[in-house]
């Protein structure tokens, strides 16, 4: 479903674990980002939370219905180039679920956020403990966790605007609305 292009009333896109599963852990993530170097414990117990949050999602990526499974939107690097050079010449044909460089930023995110996990958890081992290019590698990676939600978020409020449909909205209800779904004809 994710190449099919809109035409008229879209089923639903995104299933509720996918939308509780995505608003969860932009909380967890927020809460995570609030406390590190000040509220250790906090900063831990969300690392947890998020460490559990992408287990689940990549069971769900595997079993989960079509628009969740990774195969439905598994870009070629090709692929994303392309996308991103039709958006630049104004012939971006909008899809239902991710388009190539939405779902290579998903796959770029839930890979960061799990290393940023693992380096996170391998730093409170007793083997690793105080190890300094383990800490480094952990902040490297919630940095560039930062750096790239900044990016979905831009690109999610830019994508809104070219394709004049509501994609935070889609990811509360599940559905794209069907003035902006009939909007694409």
């Amino acid at each position: 479903m994710t190449k099919t292009t809109l035409n008229a009333e879209v089923p639903q896109v995104w299933d509720p674990f996918i939308r509780l599963f995505h608003w969860s852990l932009v909380l967890v993530f927020l809460i995570s980002q609030v406390t590190a170097e000040r509220f250790d414990e906090i900063h831990e117990y969300a690392g947890y939370v998020i460490f559990g949050l992408i287990s689940l999602r990549v069971v769900w990526g595997l079993i989960g219905p079509e628009n969740a499974r990774f195969r439905s939107f598994w870009p070629s690097p090709r692929a994303v180039r392309a996308h991103l050079g039709e958006v630049i010449r104004g012939k971006h044909t909008p899809t239902v679920g991710h388009n190539p460089a939405g779902g290579a930023m998903i796959l770029a995110l839930l890979a960061t956020l799990l290393l940023a996990g693992l380096t996170g958890y391998t730093g409170q081992t007793d083997q690793f403990w105080g190890i300094e290019w383990i800490e480094e590698t952990h902040e490297f990676f919630g940095n560039l966790s930062l750096i790239l939600v900044g990016v979905h978020v831009t690109a999610v409020v830019l994508m809104s605007l070219i394709e004049k449909r509501n994609l935070i909205r889609a990811m509360v209800t599940g559905r794209y609305t069907a003035q902006s779904a009939a909007s694409q004809d």
